[in-house]
């Protein structure tokens, strides 16, 4: 990788370059992003998986970029029309629009009318014009005498040519279309209108009927929601923007001689260059990019929710009675002991239109003599509300309260129970059986059994079928393999499915280490693992220190690397005892001296990390079990009113706020605005998927199957609000693009400034502008007056 790029991801991450050159060192050797976060921290500094994940994104872009400029320059050097001057801007680009800019009067493209005035030889005659060096004549006449040259009678004809040519090399011009974008960012209006006629009865996206907004400041759901809209031709939108700036800036640059006999048609020229060419052009441009940024946001919060579902608190040690509700066809109950393995199974139909609570009583009975589970899991779904009030009477009946009873959320169980997984693993088993194990065991160790299936299953998200879809895969493959890795896996009872996660491994040496298991029993040490067909020194160095062994010696069944086990010998031994007795004593631990172990490639961050690991081994990063209060009373929505104060837990969370599931069918929504006390911009920031909240009921709508809640109104008052910074993906105040450059200005669009206290618009008078000149730039134009006109933009700089 060059230095000039790893120099620019430095200032871009704020990190120091020789992390930048570690990062990328390690990664160019094949480590893996979890790997070198927990075992290579001497090279990065200490950096998370989230900063290096960041890093690798940037590296990845650059790469790519670098060899979009090789394609670009062959291309150009093809037509023998590839400058010195021309290869120093592409290769010193770093902006894949500004690089585009720069090949778009060499890209091959279809017929234009300007192709076609150059086959006709009028480019000198362009060339002309635009030099404007003519005070004298009239340009029809001079046009006619210029097209005689070259076989054309008609001026008119010559003219409208020479200036089709001058239209495409303006559109084309890379400081223009810089210039261009740029105010149509900071000015342009996203307007809708709704497709069907007023008196129509308004459908999901009447909000958005004569809807305006500023493109840099609108938020993402939105963005999608309207696109999805125009996708399903109910919706339509363009960008609007009032083109007299960039008229102002286009005249002064190409004008450089207001006598010129010409000025009339150049004007005429501009006005073509920016309506036919240009602003449909940057317009295009402009959707791709809210799209793109759009998605960024949405694959994130997607992303933030997988996470707190898959790190949801594992219910351990319990056998667990599960349950797949159901109406008709009754209520799958399967058995499962503490380790998932499945014991006995039934059918039962607490629920209409049999609704035999006894028979169910006399099954949940037995199945409790023979296994005596802990614990219960209901399937959310249909009926499950039902079931869940028929399991509580039972327990309560019974008094059993030593038994828990939970609702378990089960998207994504009915795609588990009939794929080639669920076949291999229980193959005598029909779908609804396999179904309500997976339900069961996702309350014993939902990370385990959520890998299982495809993340956009799970059910969480906003807009997930709308974004970019190998882009959504990408970032979830992401945040699946950091939460194993952050947890560690069992090497002698992990599924396939879930040791393809662990770093360093894929699907087939997954199974391969499944095959060998079976075949020739457990695992007595991590170090068998090279028995393993296919597995060799580097996949061993990635993924052992993830992996555990239990019953094996202590080092085996920790987060210690194989690669440190001798550094933990020599404490021991300096100590005078053995290994096993170090693990989880504070008091041998404290007397440990680090500097005796220093070495060349063993810093304080691994001994750190080690002593860590010593203190608490096996350490999970999960939150303990616990469940939400829900009030047996309350189970219906029309069981609920205004003014209620619940417990409730958070099952989504999107950009507009948080769905809360409050124990009844629906869930209920905590719009942005009712989540804190203070001011909230991201209430991800604020609440998690699974976390307990309290919340106020402040609207309940039954025929529309809506529930209003309020965080907030269950607060003490607060202080006035700390509004923080706008995030760069959801609005143009500070924009980043995919080069991360930011634009920085945050005035907002003269027409959404409130009125003066004497009630006329701020927009009636012209608006401030920003008179600080930018950065200077070396590809700026430095002709005409273009130059002097940008002082008055506010640019993306480098």
């Amino acid at each position: 990788m060059q230095e000039t790029i790893l120099e620019r991801i430095s200032k871009e991450q704020k990190q120091p370059l020789t992390r930048i050159r570690g990062v990328a060192a390690l990664l160019a050797d094949g480590n893996t992003v979890p790997f070198i976060a927990r075992y290579r921290k001497e090279q990065t500094g200490g950096l998370d998986e989230v900063a290096l994940l960041e890093i690798k994104e940037r590296l990845d872009y650059f790469e790519k970029l670098e060899a979009r400029k090789e394609t670009i320059l062959s291309t150009i050097e093809k037509q023998d029309k590839l400058t010195e001057e021309l290869r120093r801007k592409i290769e010193e680009c770093t902006d894949q629009f500004e690089l585009e800019d720069l090949y778009l009067p060499y890209k091959p493209k279809r017929k234009t009318r300007a192709q076609v005035a150059r086959t006709m030889g009028l480019e000198p005659l362009a060339d002309r014009i635009f030099e404007q060096r003519d005070e004298q004549g009239i340009p029809l006449k001079l046009a006619e005498e210029f097209g005689c040259t070259v076989g054309i009678t008609n001026p008119e004809e010559a003219l409208s040519g020479a200036l089709d040519i001058l239209a495409e090399r303006i559109c084309e011009t890379p400081e223009i279309r810089r210039v261009v974008r740029d105010l149509t960012w900071r000015e342009g209006m996203l307007e809708c209108r709704i497709l069907a006629d007023e008196g129509e009865n308004p459908g999901k996206y009447e909000t958005f009927r004569n809807n305006s907004e500023s493109i840099r400041n609108i938020p993402s759901h939105r963005v999608l929601a309207i696109m999805r809209g125009s996708r399903e031709k109910e919706l339509a939108f363009r960008i609007d923007l009032d083109a007299h700036e960039i008229y102002a800036v286009l005249d002064s640059e190409v004008i450089v001689n207001g006598n010129s006999i010409w000025k009339r048609d150049l004007l005429k020229t501009i006005r073509d260059a920016y309506e036919r060419l240009l602003a449909p052009q940057i317009e295009t441009e402009i959707r791709q990019e809210l799209k793109q940024r759009a998605d960024e946001v949405a694959v994130n919060v997607f992303a933030d929710n997988v996470r707190g579902l898959l790190l949801a608190p594992p219910l351990k040690d319990k056998a667990v009675m599960a349950l797949d509700p159901g109406y008709r066809t009754g209520v799958k109950l399967t058995i499962i002991d503490k380790t998932g393995k499945f014991l006995d199974g039934d059918t039962v139909y607490p629920t209409p239109p049999k609704n035999d609570l006894q028979g169910t009583y006399a099954v949940f009975d037995r199945m409790l003599e023979a296994h005596g589970f802990g614990a219960v899991a209901v399937g959310n779904g249909t009926a499950g509300k039902e079931t869940f009030k028929a399991v509580r009477a039972y327990l309560k009946e019974r008094g059993r309260t030593d038994i828990v009873a939970v609702l378990v959320n089960e998207s994504g169980a009915s795609i588990y129970s009939a794929s080639e997984i669920a076949r291999e693993e229980f193959p005598e088993l029909d779908v609804t059986v396999r179904g309500s194990i997976s339900i069961g065991r996702r309350l014993q160790d939902p990370l385990a059994e959520l890998v299982k299936i495809d993340p956009k299953s799970i059910g969480v998200g906003q807009y997930q079928h709308d974004v970019d879809q190998k882009r959504l895969a990408a970032k979830l493959d992401e945040v699946v393999e950091m939460c194993v890795n952050s947890v560690g896996v069992d090497l002698n009872t992990a599924s396939a499915p879930l040791l393809a996660r662990v770093s360093g491994l894929n699907a087939a040496t997954a199974r391969n280490i499944v095959a060998f298991r079976n075949e020739n029993g457990p695992f007595e040490d991590r170090r068998s693992l090279l028995k393993v067909s296919r597995f060799g020194e580097k996949s061993f160095e990635q993924a052992a220190g993830f992996l555990r062994v239990v019953g094996a010696e202590p080092l085996d069944n920790s987060a210690v690397h194989p690669e440190r086990y001798e550094v933990v010998r020599r404490m021991a031994e300096d100590l005078g005892v053995e290994v096993g007795a170090l693990f989880g004593n504070t008091e041998l631990i404290g007397k440990i001296d680090k500097s005796r172990y220093l070495g060349e490639d063993v810093g304080d961050f691994t001994l750190d990390d080690i002593l860590a690991e010593l203190a608490k081994p096996n350490r999970d990063p999960r939150k303990d079990f616990s469940l939400p209060e829900f009030s047996e009373e309350i189970n219906d929505i029309k069981d609920l009113e205004v003014g209620m104060l619940m417990e409730g837990a958070v099952t989504n969370v999107t950009k507009f706020g948080a769905f809360v599931d409050i124990g009844v069918h629906q869930d209920g929504m905590i719009h942005v605005s009712e989540l804190d006390a203070r001011f909230v911009s991201d209430p991800g920031q604020v609440v998690k998927v699974g976390d307990k909240v309290r919340v106020k009921v402040i609207e309940v709508d039954a025929a529309r199957k809506r529930i209003g809640l309020s965080r907030k109104q269950t607060m003490e008052p607060a202080g006035p609000p700390a509004r923080p910074k706008a995030s760069p993906a959801e609005g143009r105040p500070e924009r980043r693009r995919e080069d991360g450059r930011r634009d920085g200005n945050t005035r907002p669009h003269r027409d959404s400034r409130p009125p003066r206290k004497d009630g006329n618009r701020r927009n009636d008078r012209p608006p401030r502008r920003d008179t600080r000149p930018p950065e200077p730039k070396k590809d700026v134009i430095a002709s005409g007056r273009m130059a002097d006109l940008l002082k008055g933009l506010k640019l993306d700089k480098d």
